[in-house]
């Protein structure tokens, strides 16, 4: 199992985000022996308050540039946001700097008002989803791609470099409903969820696993990768209150969905293990951690006494 940190380039709405702070922490999270690190994106987020987000493929883009060999992520793209071709050649980029280190995680998106904001019609986004799923991978996978669909006129179009990874990077989508989880068994390579109580997860994904059946796909093929937020503290009675605070004011979890913030991860070292080793039992292939408000310490403990546990 592999074990990933999300990185800070989303923050609370009284906070700025610290570029030279997310170098300093993803060359450490590299140093420190993580597989991977994953950023959150979303062009608009909140009125009152508003949530300050920097471009997750641009955020990654300048990562790359100072790490070598973590992998990168992107946890997860709005991607019906996006024009699919100039999506594209941004992400397929994002591979090329960092000579291959790039995990695409794509979702269909929540907030309407975001939609609105971009132009893209909201109770569209499923089937524009799977729209610009097509021709990103059409555009990294093919020699020319000629496609005619909506205000999208591609005439043998050639897109060049290449994606360093062939014949194009993992995708993994994210989602809860079963229209999406059909869609993982079907289209992606993988599914990426947030908040999901080891049950959770495993309910979900015997799901995934049978819509694959189904399909006709092995789904040994498949990955899965779970999201959550941790505290290593003294006791599970010290770190409850800091961080049942911090989920309750600066992290949503979808109504329709099973996301809680009961997922988190808190207590001492022995009992985070505990707590990780019941998601580790639900037979997810990656935890992507987040750790307490991205605290440096954190990742140092998480580092130096979990990670070494959980082996």
């Amino acid at each position: 199992m592999h074990v990933g940190l999300a990185i800070k380039n989303f923050v609370g709405p009284t906070e700025t985000p610290d570029v030279d702070a997310l170098y300093r922490y993803a060359e450490r999270a590299e140093a420190l022996g993580f597989e991977s690190l994953w950023a959150w994106d979303h062009v608009i987020l909140g009125v009152e308050p508003s949530f300050p987000i920097l471009d997750a493929v641009g955020t990654l883009t300048a990562i790359a540039a100072r790490t070598s060999r973590i992998k990168l992520g992107t946890g997860v793209l709005v991607l019906p946001l996006r024009n699919p071709t100039v999506a594209a050649k941004a992400i397929g980029t994002l591979d090329v700097v960092s000579k291959g280190r790039l995990i695409l995680g794509v979702a269909a998106g929540w907030y309407a008002r975001e939609f609105d904001a971009v132009g893209v019609p909201f109770r569209q986004r499923g089937r524009l989803f799977e729209r610009n799923l097509e021709i990103l991978t059409r555009l990294w996978t093919e020699d020319r791609v000629s496609l005619q669909v909506d205000e999208l006129n591609l005439r043998e179009a050639v897109m060049r470099p290449k994606t360093v990874q062939r014949p194009r990077p993992p995708i993994l989508i994210g989602g809860y409903v079963d229209a999406v989880l059909k869609r993982v068994a079907t289209k992606g390579d993988g599914w990426l969820t947030y908040f999901y109580t080891p049950e959770s997860y495993a309910k979900s994904w015997q799901k995934i696993l049978g819509f694959a059946r189904e399909a006709g796909r092995d789904p040994r093929t498949l990955t899965g990768t779970n999201q959550l937020a941790i505290l290593v503290g003294v006791s599970r009675a010290e770190t409850e209150a800091p961080m049942r605070h911090w989920l309750s004011t600066e992290w949503d979890v979808a109504a329709w969905s099973e996301s809680t913030i009961e997922h988190a991860i808190r207590g001492s070292v022995k009992e985070c293990v505990e707590q990780l080793r019941a998601h580790v039992a639900s037979g997810v292939d990656r935890l992507i951690l987040i750790p307490y408000r991205y605290e440096p310490a954190q990742v140092e403990i998480i580092a130096r006494e979990i990670l070494p546990a959980l082996r």
